[in-house]
């Protein structure tokens, strides 16, 4: 009973198969296959001009940071001077 039962698995197994590999093959799913990927194009296209968007972003960020930090420290440049000019008077 069990030879049976396994023969009868393998081959409902070979005819899943076939059909699968029939069915994915076929016109109609070609045409999934190709709407799918151009979605998939579509998302990288649109990931990408975000991503160029936040370093974009990022860069006036940093530039405008190291602006502060620039004249914060001619600041305190100007500062230390005069307190050495009054030390010394």
């Amino acid at each position: 009973m069990s030879l049976y039962k396994n023969l009868a698995l393998f081959l409902g197994g070979v005819l899943f198969g076939s059909a699968g590999i029939k069915l994915l093959s076929s016109k109609d799913a070609k045409k999934a296959y190709t709407h799918a990927t151009a979605a998939a194009l579509r998302m990288k296209d649109s990931v990408m001009q975000t991503v160029t968007s936040v370093q974009e972003n990022a860069a006036d960020i940093l530039a405008s940071a190291k602006d502060i930090n620039e004249k914060r420290a001619a600041q305190e440049t100007v500062v230390e001077d005069a307190s050495e000019e009054t030390a010394q008077a």
